[in-house]
């Protein structure tokens, strides 16, 4: 059997993308996903992203780590799936969908994608870290120099320390660049390793930037592009939370499965 497939990236964060409206790929077939996802055996991704009918919504999206497991929202996997359906012309320029952390609003405008990431309604203050849930859990440690940092070795350790064993958190270190400007690498659980981009961590970390001072409109440098993320806030409520930046196809084909 030939699986048709779609590769698309979010500023380095790559995903397979399959058009699934005829329910042909087994969302059950873990080993499947694992090799789809391998880079020297299959097709190589950071994770691989179904889009299925939805009788309430535009479409649904289901979303697996490279691990095979299904997990809680990706916000680049959110932008490129709404490439993904714009290309495919199953939504024109606006579109509402379903993910596993409930209903999304977006929009593609130029080269852009806009998506509307859920509310978070609060952020814990530790000794030296925030945690807060933007869609996925996310760690989020500010350093004053991030080029060298070792993101992947400390990143395990705090992904794999007593608190988060058990459920896994994504691990964000940030450094501050100038007054609107962060810059974040990311240790993505399920992954189990530095992606160029985390669309959800990205956010969790201008959440955490805006309670250092920086203001709602962040400009976030990551090692595969440029993010933006706005938000409203009130009485420490985060509402009206948007990601964007480029989401794009790289390439098509079929693979023996």
């Amino acid at each position: 059997m030939k699986l048709e497939f779609f590769k698309y990236q979010g500023t380095g964060n790559d995903f397979i993308l399959v058009d699934n409206r005829k329910n042909h790929f087994d969302p059950q077939n873990t080993d499947l996903v694992n090799f789809l996802c391998n880079r020297r055996f299959g097709i190589g991704a950071d994770g691989l992203i179904l889009l299925e009918n939805n009788s309430s919504y535009d479409f649904s999206m289901v979303y697996f780590n490279s691990d095979g497991n299904r997990s809680s929202m990706c916000g680049n996997g959110g932008r490129c799936i709404v490439k993904f359906a714009h290309d495919l012309g199953i939504i024109e320029k606006e579109t509402t969908f379903l993910a596993v952390d409930g209903i999304h609003d977006a929009y593609v405008k130029d080269t852009k994608v806009f998506l509307k990431m859920i509310d978070v309604d609060a952020v814990e203050r530790g000794k030296g870290f925030f945690f807060l849930d933007t869609g996925s859990p996310h760690y989020v440690q500010f350093v004053n120099n991030l080029e060298g940092f070792p993101v992947y070795e400390e990143g395990y350790k705090i992904r794999n320390n007593k608190r988060f064993r058990e459920k896994g958190t994504n691990v964000n270190f940030v450094q501050e660049i100038d007054k609107q400007t962060i810059k974040v690498s990311t240790y993505e659980r399920g992954v189990e390793d530095e992606t160029l981009s985390c669309g959800t961590g990205v956010t969790a970390a201008s959440i955490a930037a805006f309670l250092k001072g920086y203001p709602n409109n962040v400009k976030v440098i990551t090692k595969g592009g440029e993010l933006m993320v706005t938000f409203s806030e009130e009485a420490g409520q985060y509402k009206d939370v948007y990601l964007s930046g480029p989401a794009e196809m790289v390439f098509e084909g079929e693979i023996k499965i």
